[in-house]
């Protein structure tokens, strides 16, 4: 039981009463029925039906009005079901257990959604964590799939969306998938900053229970340097934090007052703060030695590695199952040494068939594996390819080398042009004829940027291939289309599939279109040298979801 305005007994206790007194009732029924039969077969009772039957009839309603309204009551105190301790929410009991519980964090997902299967597992260890540790959080969810009204009423957008409420009013969840770091963020939204550690024993506690602790060290928990401690633990959701003035917990980890130490479950087990104490300073020590010093990708840990500081990241790309990864690890980690909260070292597996698009991303196939590349978030995603492919200790080095002393030249992808590319009515663009076909200044160019995975861009080819056609004896006019996920351009950079570009002729000025993708529309957008079709941009944003590439899918 687990309902906090009535106990499991306090409701046992309700619904024996009013079982309690349907039987005196029926009692007093049975009695009187009897005492109706006497007065049919003795004459020397003297008694009236026209008396008695009113009392039956009140009687007997006054029994089912109670009978009901037990039902109603224990119905109404209902436990709300749970799965591997997570409490599965419905339209039903939505508002019981916002109210029931003063902290709640519920998950909206989708059975078919790969992010929310990998959450699962994590979500249920976290749940488990909470109730060993006694936490008044709990944890639910909500099939979105199922309840859709009620993940539309909670402004739920996509899969998975975690909303806290605290009290009955909803946040949004920014904190990490795994386990530890929901519970991290919880502890923060619904207690102190930094837990106090009293005993060798509290800090020992709090150290085995999270895969990171980050512990301030200082004899008067007043000082200037703790109060900027406090300030960083409550500003960060990610991390636990604990905070001591103990003598025998300074004792057992050898620390001196205003230390700092970032405990860990990997790597070299914890990280020592050695500058002076400043927000900015601490802030970025803890994100960059929460990080193992390589990084092996996966659904868990994509928040981590594109939501971090660093933007700059080497990729290694090995197959766990060939033993690349007991082979290599070590020399990555000796440039990830030197390099470290500078450039991010990350592993990908490309066993793993959810890793497929960030090949394709960085236009390798299987076979070039073992084999790394460089990318630069704030850079639009720019990619950089080292000479030589090898991944060994020295060219990794190298490779990293050279990118922070810009001898390297940014690696653009480009598609093999086909020997057909002009063949149909929809010209077929690559990296190493585009610009001679869309900037001919004696013709309009319309240019579809597509992705083969994106669902509007596979709606949108029939219509396209009419397009085509329509203009195919227009000799001023090109339709033609490029896969902007195998092919990129230095002076080009698309975000969002599909964009439809045209190219106007004399000028080559670039107008992106952003009406509707119909016949009718895009011709008028010929037509008109890219006139029509600008006054939607803002209805096309609201009212179309562009097939987005994020960063944690690549």
């Amino acid at each position: 039981c687990d309902l906090p305005p009535y106990s499991c007994s306090a409701k046992r206790f309700i619904l024996h009463v009013y079982i309690y007194i349907y039987k005196l009732l029926r009692c007093l029924f049975s009695f009187f029925s009897r005492f109706v039969q006497a007065c049919h077969s003795s004459r020397n009772v003297t008694c009236s039906i026209e008396q008695v039957l009113p009392i039956f009839i009140v009687t007997m309603r006054f029994a089912g009005v109670l009978f009901v309204t037990a039902l109603c009551v224990i119905v109404s105190f209902a436990d709300i079901a749970s799965e591997d301790g997570v409490l599965v929410i419905t339209k039903d009991n939505f508002e019981q257990a916002v109210k029931d519980h003063p902290y709640i964090l519920i998950e909206f997902y989708a059975p078919w959604c790969g992010h929310c299967k990998a959450l699962a597992p994590e979500y249920v260890k976290a749940a488990k964590a909470l109730e060993e540790n006694n936490s008044n959080v709990k944890l639910g969810k909500v099939d979105a799939t199922i309840e859709s009204q009620l993940a539309e009423d909670n402004g739920v957008r996509g899969y998975p969306t975690l909303k806290f409420y605290r009290n009955g009013v909803a946040i949004d969840y920014t904190g990490g998938r795994q386990a530890d770091e929901i519970v991290a963020w919880l502890m923060k939204k619904t207690g102190p900053p930094a837990k106090e550690l009293s005993t060798v024993d509290d800090s020992k506690a709090l150290i085995d229970a999270n895969e990171v602790v980050v512990v301030g060290f200082f004899k008067d928990l007043e000082s200037a340097d703790a109060k900027v401690f406090m300030d960083v633990a409550n500003s960060i959701d990610e991390q636990v934090f604990g905070v001591t003035s103990d003598e025998k917990v300074f004792d057992e980890y050898k620390a001196t007052d205003g230390s700092v130490i970032l405990f860990k479950t990997f790597d070299e087990g914890q990280s020592v703060y050695e500058n002076e104490i400043s927000v900015e300073k601490l802030k970025e020590f803890i994100a960059v030695h929460s990080l193992p010093l390589v990084v092996d990708f996966s659904q868990q840990t994509a928040q981590k590695i594109f939501g971090g500081e660093i933007k700059s990241h080497l990729l290694a790309f090995i197959s766990k199952e060939d033993g690349h990864y007991d082979k290599y690890v070590e020399g990555i980690k000796t440039s990830a040494k030197k390099y470290r909260g500078q450039i991010l070292f990350v592993t990908v597996n490309i066993d793993e068939s959810d890793h497929e698009r960030i090949l394709e991303f960085f236009g390798m196939k299987k076979e070039d594996v073992p084999a790394m590349r460089i990318i630069k978030l704030e850079q639009d995603m720019a990619k950089y390819k080292p000479e030589n492919p090898e991944l060994s200790e020295e060219n990794i080095l190298e490779f990293v080398t050279a990118f922070f002393e810009d001898r390297l030249k940014r690696h653009l992808l480009t598609e093999d042009l086909p020997e057909d590319w002009d063949a149909k009515p929809v010209k077929v663009l690559v990296g190493t004829n585009f610009y001679e076909v869309a900037f001919d200044k004696s013709k309009n160019v319309l240019v579809e940027f597509y992705a083969p995975w994106c669902g509007h861009c596979k709606q949108l080819v029939p219509i396209y291939d009419k397009l085509g056609e329509k203009y195919e004896s227009d000799e001023t006019v090109v339709i033609a289309k490029m896969d902007a996920t195998a092919n990129e351009l230095d002076t080009i950079n698309i975000k969002s599939f599909p964009t439809i570009i045209l190219y106007k002729k004399e000028t080559n000025e670039a107008v992106e279109y952003n009406g509707e993708r119909t016949l009718e529309g895009l011709s008028k957008f010929i037509d008109s040298d890219g006139v029509y079709g600008q006054a939607a941009e803002e209805v096309q944003e609201e009212d179309e979801d562009d097939d987005v590439p994020r960063k944690d899918e690549l």
